[in-house]
């Protein structure tokens, strides 16, 4: 884990001192690594594109919408595969923990639904309607009802499975160092993780302009900082994000990477080559797309 430097100053044009914030970023430089539409260009298109591709999805697709907790936000869209007593994918979207909901979550379905098994797409509450912490907690929740409900839709409870992007990439990870002994289930309740363009460490974001709405102490930083709880860990990951990504969502995704692969969970790990941010989560939605392809191998299922 990389953690943060003491300030110190350099020389800036003019001969002005710029003090570092973190490693060698002063904070202008900072706070551009942690805006991932400072480097796509597409960003807004991509954003539409989840919703579009989602709706296409909604319109085709059978699904059912449950509630998982108790605020009007904890809710899943359930999208059966034909299977029975299949393997379950959750997927968490992302967002900047500020944004996006369930229903720009459905693209990745048909591939998961055709390979025979259940895709659920998670809804939860968002800044500043709640804080970190309880956004965690409502994702745990969520896992801990597809636990206990699975078979009301003929879902394997021992064979869940779940992913995110950027943010929910993220709240993947939590799930991934999460106890799930505290919530009444084994501790091997999930099977295996998919983590695209995800956030290990929350320090240098905190750092950065995202800790304007990211408030958190130093506790809750640190039990959410997943890369810090490596241990935890009992199932095979995947790692993913893009060549063109901001230098700090690379860095925290390599780091994260090469934690899995010394403690042995690191099931695969890819740079993809042209790729943004926002492009990263699209290989999940088609059959020949790279995350799609290892989470489908991950789950020992074949398109």
């Amino acid at each position: 884990m990389v953690s943060a430097l003491p300030a110190c100053g350099r020389s800036g044009a003019g001969g002005s001192e710029e003090q570092k914030v973190f490693l060698d970023y002063t904070q202008e430089e900072l706070d551009r690594a942690y805006d991932q539409s400072e480097w796509a260009s597409n960003a807004e298109e991509m954003v539409e594109l989840y919703a579009t591709e989602s709706e296409a999805v909604r319109a085709e697709l059978e699904y059912e919408t449950v509630s998982y907790g108790p605020t009007a936000d904890e809710t899943l869209d359930i999208f059966p595969t034909a299977r029975q007593n299949a393997p379950i994918h959750v997927f968490i979207h992302g967002g900047a923990w500020r944004a996006l909901t369930k229903e720009d979550s459905s693209f990745p379905a048909p591939v998961f639904v055709d390979a025979g098994a259940h895709f659920v797409a998670l809804n939860f509450s968002v800044i500043p309607d709640v804080r970190l912490p309880e956004m965690a907690e409502q994702v745990r929740r969520a896992i801990a009802w597809l636990h206990e409900n699975a078979r009301s839709f003929d879902g394997d409870p021992d064979q869940i499975y779940v992913s995110g992007h950027s943010s929910g990439g993220h709240l993947a990870g939590v799930l991934l160092t999460t106890d799930w002994e505290e919530y009444g289930m084994p501790d091997t309740a999930i099977k295996g993780g998919l983590c695209a363009s995800g956030l290990f460490d929350l320090r240098p974001v905190l750092l950065s302009s995202r800790g304007s709405y990211v408030k958190i102490d130093e506790a809750e930083e640190d039990a959410l900082s997943p890369i810090r709880h490596i241990e935890r860990i009992r199932c095979p990951v995947i790692v993913g994000y893009g060549e063109e990504e901001s230098p700090e969502f690379r860095r925290q995704s390599r780091d994260f990477a090469s934690a899995l692969e010394e403690n042995g969970h690191l099931f695969e790990s890819f740079d993809l080559p042209r790729t943004n941010h926002f492009e990263v989560i699209m290989t999940m939605a088609g059959k020949d797309g790279e995350l799609a392809r290892a989470a489908l191998d991950q789950m020992r299922l074949v398109v």
